[in-house]
C-alpha cells in the first residue's frame, strides 16, 4: 500500500509532482521486493492508499486513472470506504458516506479494481451484484 508520509502527519500537506505516477513507481518498487523475498506474484496486491497522504484531489485523480494501474500486473485494491476525501466531497459526515463509499466502490470496479475494502459489505455487495449484473447484461 502506498503512503506518503506517517500515519500522525501523512495529511498535513501531502504533495505530488505526478501522484499517479510516483504512486506506480512506489507500488512497482514494493512489489519487486516482495518477489525477492519470495513472494509469489500471484499472492500480491497493489493498493494504491487512497486517502493516506493525498488530498481528496489527489484521491480522485487516482480514481479517474485507475486503469493505469493494470500495468503492474498485479490486482488492484481500492479502499474508499467512509474516508475523509468523501466527507470533503459531499459534505457529510462519517456515518452519512454510504452513497458516496458505494458510488466510489463502483467507480473503482469500472477503472478495473478487483478488490474492494469497505465497512460496509451488505451494501457494497448488492451495489457490486447490481454492477456486475449490468455488466454481464
Amino acid at each position: 500500500m502506498h503512503m506518503q508520509g506517517e500515519p500522525g502527519t501523512m495529511q498535513a500537506d501531502p504533495r505530488y509532482g505526478d501522484v499517479v505516477g510516483e504512486v506506480k513507481d512506489f507500488l512497482t518498487g514494493r512489489i519487486a521486493a516482495c518477489e525477492k523475498a519470495g513472494i509469489a506474484r500471484n499472492r500480491i496486491v497493489a493498493d494504491p492508499g487512497f486517502g493516506f497522504g493525498k488530498t481528496a484531489e489527489h484521491n480522485l485523480t487516482l480514481l479517474k486513472r485507475l486503469p493505469e494501474f493494470a500495468s503492474l500486473g498485479v490486482p488492484v485494491l481500492a479502499g474508499w470506504s467512509r474516508k475523509s476525501s468523501l466527507g470533503r466531497i459531499t459534505g457529510r459526515d462519517t456515518g452519512e458516506r454510504l452513497a458516496g463509499s458505494l458510488a466510489a466502490a463502483l467507480l473503482a470496479l469500472l477503472g478495473g479494481a478487483r478488490m474492494l475494502r469497505v465497512h460496509d459489505v451488505k451494501e457494497t455487495r448488492d451495489a457490486v451484484l447490481m454492477f456486475e449484473a449490468w455488466r454481464k447484461a
